[in-house]
């Protein structure tokens, strides 16, 4: 930073218009500490100067006037070094000034400083055992962090927990570094204001107060807001409370309470509100009743009970009578208790916008008592209905049972995640075929050909995959098509997304050609019986029709034979003895193998023969 006030030895009023431009420049520079220098009628010292400084903006002031003992008007200079090694030289402060000039030699300038060494001297001749230095040190950090602020509204509730005739916010507001500025508030969306007191509000309706702080760093809070409804006072309250009592337990076959009886009282008031609930047993003083009475004195028993409302009304005395009495062997056995879970799940399983946690529990003993259940650690609470989980996220909902009888379940839990719904598809699945087969030259299939489609949908998932042949109504797709009847085909198909978006229809044509007949290793087989002697043979010939030489093989019950490269037109012939006088019917077996098209082919035949006794 360069900051040249009136050139060294110009006159006063050339200093004065200098002085004037410097400081219109650095009018917008908020300098928070201020730096003072002072000279006098001494040209080998300053009369006073700041040994230390803080980091940022400052504001120098160098004076040499009457004031500060110039009785002379000599002139002095402040004059900032900016060439010698060892100190800052980012600030340029050259300030010529007596108490002749058109201050009165009196200067100031804004500067900023940066942590370091500054050397300072007079520029005056002769004034040069006037100098010295001064040291920077790093400034505090900047405040950036917004007060913490918190709104309570206080006033009379109703049952309902509206507030009655007006309601009172207070806004508290703190900053543990540059401290609390100001603190403002806006009532049902209008300007905010500052907040000085207690806002109180009277009237009848619902209300936003919103709430912001500001700290003297100017760093400012998100606003944020309280809610609450103001009604108007009801008139007094003459009616006394509802109240009632109900009697539970186990009962045996008379209605007789085994083991214990609760008796749980009920009041309502719907004006100035329940006030307290009272209860007498068996004719004893009444007593304030806070929890359900269980009763286990065997015999019978009557509670009275009366209720007092906030206006000092107090209903007529009801009563419950019953009796209770001993009971059989005490139920030790917790109640069995399960949860599952149930809603609309994604591809991954999880549960989109919701799940519901529904708890069944079961005791054949006492019966149950109650069922509880804890959402994600929380406390348990009572379970009266399925549990609806919609926020995001994973959650574990725990739950037990107790039956009448106290015995508690060790808590199971059911563990699952919520997903937020996707975004409505609107994009069909992507659709495509694939044909496979035994080709000829000219690309058509031989014998069949198999079609695979195959879908895919990146937004709610396929649902469904349909195929037409030929033009047939469109048939639901589960498997590969192998379509085997010789001519030209056209098969559509098409798919459908989980949100009911269809693909357009494509089509896959092709040939299909019948298959030519199999090769085959052509024989003529004859076979007979006949006797020699005494011996009955069997006789075979198999001669070769074909058009390369075959190795045959032949076989009887009574042995075979394998006749190697037997030629075209020629024969393969054995007697085979059976080497009894007596046979029966039968059957030979005849293979034939040769290499026709360079492939190797085996051809089976039979032929029967008579039986024959010899002898």
């Amino acid at each position: 930073m360069s900051v040249a006030l009136p050139a060294l030895w110009l006159s006063s009023a050339g200093a004065t218009a200098q002085s004037q431009g410097q400081q219109a420049l650095q009018a917008n520079q908020a300098a928070e500490q201020v730096l003072v220098w002072t000279t006098n009628d001494d040209y080998t010292q300053y009369k006073s100067a700041p040994t230390t400084a803080t980091a940022g903006p400052a504001t120098i002031v160098f004076e040499n006037s009457r004031a500060t003992g110039n009785q002379f008007g000599m002139s002095h200079t402040l004059t900032f070094d900016t060439s010698s090694p060892g100190y800052n030289h980012d600030v340029d402060v050259n300030i010529l000034a007596s108490p002749f000039d058109a201050n009165g030699g009196r200067w100031e300038v804004q500067v900023n400083l940066t942590p370091g060494k500054y050397r300072y001297f007079c520029a005056v001749p002769g004034h040069g055992q006037m100098y010295g230095e001064f040291v920077v040190t790093p400034g505090p950090p900047k405040d950036t962090t917004a007060p913490q602020v918190s709104a309570a509204v206080s006033g009379e509730k109703d049952t309902d927990g509206n507030y009655v005739g007006a309601a009172t916010v207070t806004i508290s507001a703190s900053d543990t570094e540059s401290g609390v500025d100001k603190v403002e508030y806006s009532l049902n969306g209008g300007a905010f204001q500052a907040y000085a007191a207690p806002v109180s509000v009277n009237q009848v309706g619902n209300h936003t107060v919103q709430y912001r702080a500001t700290d003297k760093a100017g760093n400012t809070s998100e606003a944020a807001s309280v809610t609450f409804t103001v009604v108007a006072p009801q008139e007094k309250d003459t009616t006394p409370p509802t109240v009632s009592a109900q009697v539970s337990g186990t009962k045996d076959a008379d209605g007789n309470y085994e083991s214990s009886a609760t008796v749980t009282i009920t009041a309502t008031d719907t004006e100035s509100g329940v006030d307290t609930v009272e209860y007498s047993l068996n004719g004893q003083p009444f007593a304030l009743y806070t929890k359900a009475l269980e009763v286990n004195q065997p015999g019978a028993h009557t509670v009275s009970y009366r209720a007092t409302d906030k206006a000092g009304n107090t209903s007529n005395v009801g009563s419950v009578t019953f009796t209770v009495v001993n009971s059989g062997p005490k139920d030790t056995t917790p109640p069995t208790v399960s949860a599952s879970v149930s809603g609309t799940k994604d591809a991954d399983g999880n549960y989109v916008s919701s799940a519901t946690v529904t708890v069944s529990a079961s005791d054949t003993e006492s019966g149950v008592d109650k069922v509880e259940y804890s959402l994600n650690g929380g406390a348990f609470q009572a379970y009266t209905a399925p549990v609806s989980v919609n926020q995001v996220g994973k959650h574990t909902v725990q739950y037990r049972a107790t039956d009448k009888a106290g015995n508690t379940s060790e808590a199971g839990s059911v563990t699952f995640t919520v997903v937020a719904p996707k975004q409505d598809d609107t994009t069909p699945p992507t659709v495509s075929a694939q044909l496979t087969g035994s080709m000829d030259w000219a690309w058509n299939y031989v014998g069949s050909a198999t079609l695979t489609i195959t879908a895919t949908d990146s937004g709610s998932g396929v649902d469904t995959i349909e195929y037409s042949i030929d033009g047939q109504p469109f048939a639901l797709y589960t498997k590969p098509l192998v379509i085997d009847q010789p001519g030209a085909h056209t098969v559509s198909y098409r798919a459908t997304d989980k949100a009911g978006n269809t693909s357009n229809v494509a089509e896959a044509k092709f040939t299909v050609i019948a298959a030519p007949p199999a090769a085959k290793t052509p024989l003529t087989v004859t076979a007979s019986s006949r006797c020699v002697g005494t011996s009955a043979y069997v006789a075979v010939t198999a001669v070769n029709g074909g058009d390369v030489p075959a190795t045959v093989t032949l076989t009887t019950p009574y042995g075979a034979k394998t006749v190697a490269d037997v030629a075209t037109g020629k024969q393969a012939y054995q007697s085979f003895n059976a080497r009894a006088g007596q046979i029966g019917a039968g059957k030979v077996t005849v293979t034939g193998t040769s290499f026709i098209d360079g492939k190797k082919v085996t051809s089976s035949y039979e032929a029967d023969y008579t039986a024959i006794s010899c002898g």
